[in-house]
């Protein structure tokens, strides 16, 4: 049935409906001449409301009102109305984003199953067949070695033969086979009968001699029912398995072709995105200008994602698989473009190469300008304490995480230019120890500079001199630190203990933990004593780790002079802040760290323009090794002090107020009265030493300690006290090139010149 207007005639009227909209009214057309005959032809003209006028009309015609009036048929305009809007829909929802990523996930999990079927037929054929051997003497042939392609030749030959004779096997078995078979059955037929023959016998019963022949029938018939009545579920969940074990052998061990990628191929945007997504991590790599990727991705290769970019924290992290021929290395040297076109900075990108996943790059985009943002305040800026045993804060990783720095059984190295963050890591960290009320720490700076002068009430020594001359003073602490780490391990033996504990350090005074700072540390070690005091820190370090002794480094030119490859070797956390070269920063954190991904060269450190602005830069930012489980960016907190902010001052008072009576610290030894102008060697030495005999080497150490501000104690040597002493008329024998010091000797000499006077 047809859809009729309101009413028809001259004047008929076609009324808008859901069928057909409301189109404004048209100009009239020309008239026909007279005596000719209407010709219905089809008008594109719009809808009017007033009939088109005639003057004639063949008989026996019928009027149709929609086409007098020029409108189209309504049925029509419905039918082509709802196609249009049937084939806009569907073009929509199939260009839609969701359905190609929905389209590409069914895709590409359906291609692995075939991927992994593939897998395991060539594996199959490697196992089974010649195409290994095939394989490689096609490498002997390309490479030229002759050797090798007959050597694989004549394996090839044999293994065909053999192959041949297991396919006549089979050929001839089927007879042998049957004959087996009859046996066999009637072997165990016989069997079950003798067995029958016997249950009769002890049972004087007949009925068992055919017992054994029906329980076998009837366990063949209930193996025949169970497998009847669950076999298509033992064969569905078979053939679940089956794929599922293909689907993973395809995921893992094929390539997925483009067009099921989740990542689309470039479309000329260059896939530059603010978010690291997969589609732009592809792009970034494809951009790089690296000749082996470019071949690789003109060949079709296309990521496969291990795991696929996730965000975390503060950035973007993600683990994806190389092609053959482009190792992680080769993405780290390029590590600037890859940033460029991550839309980071190269400090905020960082490539690198998993330990346990050899090909594998792991790649950590942090989000824009996150490393730019303050750091938050020190965790015990205000309140709370420390504990030696269990590490201080130092810092936040690139997620905001807070980084505790062990100091029990730890040894540590900073290294970097000069206003890069290394004294705000020290000071940090010393701040964080002397919270720990157990703890004694002795600073040795070979500069001038006032960074520790406000620790200086609770350290217990404070040495700072740019003066060659006071090397031996640092060398002569080092060895008192060696014979005191022996007296250490006899007690520790003695109290049947492995390593210092709390308990045992809080007992007994001489076990209270130390941390001992050398700053500066490349004036010691270029130094002609830097040979002997490379030799000690080596033995120290292998001899403190259990107990209790932390030693802490600091140079600004990190290189095998300032940091012994002896000494950096057993350092346990290492820092790098800005560094200019990768030499640099391998010698302070490992040979092949820079070409790893772990490198400082992108940092910056702080400047200052002519006009005076000051520009931080990357300041108190580290490339860190031993810190946090995975190698990686530290960025260390702040404990400001200057411009009329004192947040230090506050932390060494709660330290102070926390300190058992009597500990000695360098407070303690400012405030001692003055020395005198001059001083009796031999008075000192007896009042120094004790009654054991010891090493001239270890008595300077006491001198300093017993007269901390007696110049001439400072500088002195082993060497130098065996001269004082014979000027005194003591001679010190050279017994195993360790000269011994006994002091009965020299208060026998006391002694003498008491006597003396008295004769005088």
């Amino acid at each position: 049935m047809t859809n009729q207007p309101a009413h028809t005639g001259d004047d008929a009227e076609v009324i808008p409906g859901p069928w057909l909209p409301a189109v404004p009214d048209p100009v009239p057309p020309a008239a026909e001449p007279p005596g000719t005959d209407v010709v219905l032809r089809p008008d594109t003209r719009p809808v009017t409301s007033t009939p088109t006028p005639m003057t004639s009309l063949p008989a026996g015609a019928e009027l149709e009102p929609y086409r007098l009036s020029g409108a189209p048929r309504p049925h029509a305009l419905a039918v082509v109305s709802r196609t249009w809007i049937v084939v806009t829909g569907v073009r929509t929802v199939a260009t839609h984003p969701r359905t190609r990523t929905g389209t590409k996930l069914v895709a590409r999990n359906v291609w692995y199953p075939v991927a992994g079927a593939a897998v395991a037929y060539r594996r199959w054929q490697d196992t089974h067949g010649s195409s290994r051997y095939e394989r490689q003497m096609r490498r002997a042939e390309i490479a030229g070695d002759q050797e090798s392609l007959r050597e694989w030749e004549t394996r090839d030959v044999a293994e065909k033969a053999r192959r041949h004779a297991r396919v006549m096997d089979w050929v001839r078995s089927p007879v042998d086979l049957i004959r087996a078979v009859g046996v066999g059955l009637g072997g165990f037929t016989g069997l079950l009968l003798v067995l029958g023959v016997v249950l009769a016998a002890g049972h004087h019963n007949l009925g068992y001699v055919l017992a054994p022949i029906t329980a076998v029938i009837s366990l063949v018939t209930f193996v025949c029912w169970f497998l009847a009545v669950y076999g298509a579920a033992l064969l569905l969940a078979a053939t679940g398995g089956v794929a599922g074990w293909l689907w993973h052998l395809g995921r893992s061990r094929s390539q997925l072709p483009a067009w099921v990628s989740a990542a689309p191929p470039d479309n000329g945007d260059g896939g530059r995105d603010a978010v690291p997504d997969e589609r732009a991590i592809t792009n970034a790599l494809r951009n790089l200008n690296l000749p082996a990727l470019n071949k690789k991705f003109r060949e079709g290769w296309t990521p496969r994602w291990i795991d696929a970019p996730v965000y975390d924290g503060k950035g973007w992290h993600a683990r994806l698989l190389l092609p053959e021929g482009v190792p992680v290395e080769m993405i780290v040297d390029a590590k600037p473009v890859l940033a460029h076109n991550l839309l980071r900075l190269p400090v905020e990108v960082w490539p690198t190469e998993p330990r346990d996943a050899p090909g594998v790059l792991d790649l950590l985009v942090l989000d824009q300008g996150s490393l730019t943002k303050p750091v938050p305040p020190w965790p015990l800026l205000t309140a709370g304490t420390a504990d030696y045993f269990k590490g201080v804060p130092v810092g936040i990783d690139p997620r905001g995480k807070v980084v505790i720095g062990r100091l029990f059984q730890a040894n540590w190295g900073a290294a970097g230019t000069m206003g890069s963050g290394k004294s705000t890591l020290i000071i940090t960290t010393l701040l964080g120890a002397m919270l720990d009320p157990l703890v004694d720490i002795d600073v040795y700076c070979m500069a001038i500079n006032a960074d520790y002068d406000p620790l200086r009430p609770r350290l217990r020594t404070l040495f700072v001199s740019d003066d060659p001359d006071d090397i031996p003073t640092v060398l002569d602490a080092l060895k008192q630190l060696m014979s005191d780490l022996s007296e250490r391990g006899r007690k520790l033996q003695a109290a049947g203990e492995p390593k210092l504990t709390r308990r045992l350090a809080e007992t007994d005074p001489s076990m209270r933990p130390r941390v001992v700072v050398i700053d500066e540390c490349q004036e010691l070690f270029i130094s002609p004593d830097g040979d002997e005091a490379a030799e000690l820190v080596e033995k120290i370090v292998h001899k403190a780790r259990k107990y209790g002794v932390t030693l802490i480094f600091a140079t600004p030119v990190p290189s095998a002079d300032s940091l012994p490859r002896k000494v950096a070797k057993v350092l346990s956390n290492r820092a790098c802040f800005a560094i200019g070269d990768h030499q640099g920063n391998d010698a302070i954190l490992g040979t092949g760290k820079h070409k790893a991904g772990i490198t400082a060269t992108t940092l910056k450190p702080m400047t200052t323009d002519a006009d005076g602005t000051i520009d931080l830069g990357d300041l108190g930012t580290a490339m860190t090794c031993g810190f946090t489980p995975a190698d990686g960016l530290l960025r260390c907190f702040y404990v400001r002090r200057g411009d009329g902010v004192d947040d230090v001052t506050p932390v060494v008072e709660r330290a102070m107020a926390n300190l058992p009576p009597g500990t000695p610290t360098a407070a303690l030894e400012t405030a001692a009265p003055a020395e005198p102008d001059t001083r009796d060697l031999l008075d000192d030495l007896d009042e120094a030493l004790g009654t054991e005999v010891l090493p001239i080497a270890e008595i300077p150490p006491l001198l300093r300690k017993l007269a901390p501000a007696w110049r001439p104690y400072r500088k002195l040597t082993g060497a130098e006290l065996v001269k004082l002493l014979a000027a005194e008329g003591i001679k010190v024998p050279s017994t195993g090139n360790r000269y011994p010091l006994d002091p009965i000797t020299v208060r026998k000499e006391i002694g003498r010149r008491s006597t003396a006077d008295l004769d005088e």
